[in-house]
């Protein structure tokens, strides 16, 4: 089980990590939590419920490229030079979806340092996270919201595999990005195949 998920009985997933790994998955979610940035905390559940359906999100398009990433235009896309119509829709369409999609993406980025937060590892052996279908649904928005940010910092492209990547040297500072990078898909990759067995 050591470095990938595996299935559970009765559905969710275990995956083993070590301190250092664990210490790096949450550095990574809160970090990825401050970006996204916070929510609103005002008001009691039934007002919010229902000031949330009527609040405006932004409508133009974060400036932070990672942000951009993270919450993309709705329309146009990346090889497509939008025209007067293109934005006027998108800007809408982020006006009424932003808010709750970054809610969820907090959530999901809390529910990773959550879990993490309740293991209670041994030096040597690490800790077994065990996660239910509702938790790793969260992990797997966590973990794609992780990649996208690390990626879109490291400028990986839809063609690149991460081989070029792989052969910095030691000594380039993205080196670590690229390992976490690469990392976080391995786990991607076995949460999926886990939910899927």
């Amino acid at each position: 089980m050591a470095g990938h998920f595996e299935p559970q009985p009765g559905g969710g997933a275990a995956v083993a990590l070590d301190e250092v790994e664990i210490s790096i998955l949450r550095s990574l979610a809160v970090q990825l939590l401050e970006l996204v940035g916070p929510g609103d905390e005002s008001g009691d559940a039934a007002e919010d419920l229902l000031a949330s359906v009527f609040r405006d999100g932004p409508s133009e398009p974060p400036a932070d490229p990672v942000l951009a990433r993270l919450f993309p235009d709705a329309y146009g896309g990346p090889d497509r030079v939008p025209d007067d119509d293109v934005r006027a829709a998108s800007a809408e369409f982020r006006r009424y979806t932003e808010n709750d999609l970054r809610a969820r993406k907090r959530d999901d980025a809390l529910a990773l340092i959550r879990s993490l937060d309740a293991l209670h590892p041994d030096p040597e052996n690490g800790a077994v996270l065990r996660l239910t279908p509702e938790e790793c649904r969260r992990w797997l928005g966590g973990l794609n919201d992780l990649r996208l940010a690390i990626g879109t910092r490291l400028e990986v492209t839809d063609e690149d595999d991460g081989g070029e990547l792989l052969r910095l040297p030691d000594s380039d500072p993205r080196k670590p990005m690229v390992l976490a990078y690469l990392w976080l898909g391995g786990l991607q990759e076995t949460l999926v195949e886990s939910l899927m067995a």
